[in-house]
């Protein structure tokens, strides 16, 4: 963990008031505990260098494949799990992982999470009112007297009825749940809120209505997102920015449209060719990866993504690319784009 004094293996930002989030090289391992007297043997390097800025009051969506540390990346960025490993999280110019516990329960309204499941991220013990509320009781963001209309309005917005708020989770579908997770972030007043893959657990249709109003929230409140998906379809409708991430790293990131016109990685181009386009008549080439993951506890040299790329050279195999910018706002990190 970075230490205040230490040397850095990094180059520290400084806050840009155009941006609400930025996160810089941030890494985030957990230990592999093995022996009989549980020795740290090892690391998963679940997010290993994660950077980009998101500007206030857009989305920027995060995609990958399973395990590659999309849901890690959006519960580090929050601090939900415990310390980081290096890098920084800038929020609203205030690095996160400096305050102490007063000050970081002062921050959490601002900063929400919507879970994929939105099941068992529900106490059955509670009725609806409550859980929603439970968070504004603790924070004290409404007067005693206020409390029921509030909850009331929040619930209207999310498209809850006042009478929902005596029923338990078990009595409503999986939108609805959805719902009431919405609701219950959106009463602390947030300004940046990681979406969890907020619709994979729902139907086609209901999805299209999730989506929907999350964008009419966002526009109602000025909120920021930052949507973790595997549906690229999903992620290209809400997003202005998006993030590739394989194996803990961010291989490509810019604006949507240049992103979806001109994938640079050759993971990214993958990801794309899988993509189902809406007419018999148009064929697209897939690209089938070959090869398996690697460990996330044990990564290969070089580049991650040699040991499953056509292009891989000598120099990927034993030199870790960086980051580049490619074309305005867009960034890749592969050594094809070396010398441009």
């Amino acid at each position: 963990m970075y230490k205040k004094g230490s040397n850095l293996d990094y180059t520290p930002v400084t806050y840009d008031p155009q941006y609400i989030l930025m996160v810089n090289h941030l890494r985030k391992y957990f230990p592999i505990k093995g022996g009989l007297v549980s020795r740290t043997v090892g690391q998963v390097k679940a997010v290993d260098g994660v950077t980009f800025n998101l500007r206030r009051g857009s989305t920027m969506g995060l995609v990958g494949e399973s395990g590659c540390g999309k849901s890690t990346t959006g519960r580090t960025i929050l601090r939900l799990n415990g310390e980081k490993t290096g890098g920084q999280v800038l929020f609203n110019g205030q690095e996160i992982y400096d305050l102490d516990a007063k000050a970081m329960h002062a921050l959490r309204p601002k900063m929400q999470i919507i879970f994929q499941d939105p099941f068992s991220s529900l106490s059955p013990r509670l009725p609806v009112g409550e859980i929603i509320g439970e968070a504004v009781r603790e924070h004290k963001l409404v007067p005693k007297a206020e409390f029921n209309d509030y909850i009331d309005q929040i619930m209207d917005k999310c498209g809850l009825q006042p009478f929902h708020k005596d029923r338990y989770p078990h009595e409503f579908s999986g939108g609805q749940r959805q719902r009431i997770c919405i609701a219950r972030a959106l009463a602390l007043n947030p300004e940046f809120v990681v979406c969890d893959e907020p619709v994979s657990a729902l139907d086609v249709s209901i999805q299209a209505q999730i989506i929907n109003l999350l964008k009419d929230l966002q526009e109602q409140f000025n909120l920021t997102y930052l949507f973790i998906s595997h549906d690229l379809s999903v992620v290209e409708h809400i997003s202005d920015t998006v993030g590739v991430m394989y194996l803990g790293n961010l291989v490509e990131y810019g604006e949507t449209e240049d992103i979806f016109r001109n994938p640079l990685h050759p993971y990214t181009k993958a990801l794309f060719s899988a993509i189902p386009i809406p007419d018999p008549t148009v064929k697209r080439e897939r690209i089938a990866l070959e090869g398996t993951l690697p460990s996330p506890a044990n990564p290969p040299k070089g580049c991650k993504f040699h040991t499953r790329c056509k292009y891989c050279t000598q120099r990927c195999k034993e030199e870790a690319p960086v980051q580049r910018e490619i074309e305005p706002g867009h960034y890749v990190v592969c050594h094809l784009y070396d010398n441009k």
